[in-house]
């Protein structure tokens, strides 16, 4: 469910990336994207740390230990808590926001800047949405019903593209914040019947005593801290951004949503699914299981990720080109989109094992090691940021953002392994399995630059149909030579995909046969 859901939701992303570009100029992307930054970083710091590493382990124990209610007052407990910090920040920004603003985009014009604070403001109504619908969802995960969790980015991207295309022309950059105030209200309101249905019910209750909340926010503060160390980064790459080339910060923006589409696929789905399963398990001490299911994850999300960013790579042109290449955005943005999306990819495999691996933490009630991991790999980041971006422009900055996610995963790795000896275990099995998938990658990649080449020599490269056609028939030859390279490899993860291809059509097979009897 999470995988197509969230397929569908960054095919709808990219459509969204696409009448953006198409009907807003880069230089009043700038501010769109500038102003997005304030309101984005008060949700990450006051609600989702708090769910990705406290929440859904608290809850989860609590009803795996057989206390539904005492869970669900826990939940409105938070819940009212989480409101009331959102509002007070919200207005606390809203009065400040002309003050920080400057800071954050020193190189703007002063209509630019005026215009980032009057938009940033107005977007401070989606945190609060996006805060309650949050917390939703860590209920539906924890209850692991994936649906109503998956469709609300659809219906969020969705509000935006209906926004952008009807109002855009008229209102220009306004158009598309109303449809992201749109967006997150919607986001809340398809997941609350589904929480409801689950037994939730509001009650006004601020229990900040109670142990649950007590646990949950001891919990979300390492988190905190090392989320709000990665606004920071956003912040700084945004400042860096705006005194480069114009257009710079959505250049960037737009080429990391572009590189996010695998890794939430591929990556945020599987470690999603796996993170109510890993907290059950840790709660009640099955260290076992709880590698045995960690090692299935990472091995899948390697099998994915490792080919995703080669085709990415040697794609990335082309997917830029259909993506984003119309309307105000010329070929020099597209050229300098794609040379910053193949340098993000560099470290689409690291970002992806990153989320496992954190979460594998969350669900042991450790936050503090991410926390410290996170806080490295960030001074890191913001350094390597100055120095690369002085050299190579905006694309310094997705090098530089690749080089601490790879810090990352090795630290987080190591030290996990370290407390975990059952993980030990299992070094040579995946280290061979990693071979494997590079092999079958570097033979996919000359399956992908022969094909490329030899469709750009058969179509017209100046038309999109010609662009599609080379882009999707490369992809299509790349998968087909990468599944039967790893088929040939004997890797488990190929057989698997047989085994529930035959399953399903099994089971057809059988239900058509029922139908046709009765």
């Amino acid at each position: 469910i999470l995988i197509v859901t969230l397929f569908l939701s960054n095919v709808l992303g990219m459509l969204r990336d696409h009448f953006l570009a198409q009907k807003i100029p880069t230089t009043f992307l700038d501010t769109y994207y500038a102003a997005f930054r304030l309101p984005d970083m008060i949700f990450n710091l006051l609600v989702l740390g708090a769910i990705s590493s406290a929440f859904i382990p608290v809850f989860t124990s609590y009803i795996s230990h057989k206390k539904e209610q005492e869970a669900w007052h826990i939940t409105n407990s938070f819940l009212n808590l989480a409101i009331l910090g959102l509002i007070v920040f919200a207005i606390i920004l809203a009065i400040f926001m002309p003050n920080l603003v400057p800071l954050m985009v020193r190189d703007f014009t002063p209509e630019k800047k005026e215009l980032t604070i009057e938009l940033a403001r107005a977007m401070l109504l989606s945190p609060i949405f996006f805060g309650i619908s949050y917390i939703f969802g860590a209920v539906l995960n924890s209850k692991k019903r994936f649906l109503a969790y998956s469709i609300s980015p659809l219906v969020y991207n969705l509000s935006i593209i209906i926004f952008t295309l009807l109002l855009a022309d008229k209102l220009g950059v306004w158009g598309v914040v109303y449809g992201v105030i749109a967006g997150a209200f919607f986001h809340l309101l398809i997941q609350l019947p589904t929480v409801i249905k689950l037994g939730f019910r509001y009650k006004m209750v601020l229990d900040w005593k109670n142990e649950g909340v007590r646990k949950i926010f001891s919990l979300m503060l390492p988190r905190t801290i090392g989320l709000g160390a990665n606004q920071v980064m956003l912040l700084v790459y945004t400042f860096i951004a705006s005194t480069l080339t114009a257009g710079s910060i959505a250049i960037f923006n737009l080429a990391d949503n572009i590189q996010t589409m695998p890794l939430v696929v591929f990556g945020t789905s599987f470690s999603t699914a796996i993170f109510p399963t890993l907290s059950e398990l840790a709660s009640l001490k099955k260290f076992d299981d709880f590698i045995s299911y960690l090692m299935r994850v990472l091995r899948v999300i390697i099998y994915l990720l490792i080919p995703s960013t080669v085709g990415i790579i040697l794609l990335r042109a082309q997917i830029v080109r259909l993506i984003l290449g119309s309307g105000y955005f010329g070929w020099q943005q597209t050229i300098n989109t794609a040379d910053t999306l193949g340098l993000l990819a560099i470290s689409l495999l690291a970002q992806g094992v990153v989320i496992l691996l954190a979460r594998s933490f969350y669900a042991l009630h450790n936050t503090k090691t991410p926390m410290i991991i996170s806080l490295i790999s960030i001074i890191i980041s913001i350094g390597a940021g100055f120095y690369f971006a002085s050299i190579y422009g905006v694309k310094g900055l997705g090098l530089a953002c690749s080089l601490g996610s790879i810090v990352s995963v090795v630290l987080l790795y190591a030290i996990f392994r370290r407390n975990m000896p059952q993980l030990k275990n299992q070094d040579r099995q995946l280290g061979i399995f990693i071979l494997k998938i590079l092999a079958s990658s570097i033979v996919m990649a000359v399956g992908v630059q022969i094909s490329k080449y030899y469709l750009g020599s058969i179509v017209d490269m100046t038309r999109f149909w010609g662009v599609l056609v080379q882009l999707v028939g490369s992809i299509i030859v790349g998968s087909i030579v990468y599944l039967l390279s790893t088929w040939v490899l004997r890797c488990k993860e190929i057989e698997d995909i047989i085994e529930l291809v035959k399953k399903y059509f099994s089971q057809k097979t059988s239900f058509d046969s029922s139908n046709r009897k009765v």
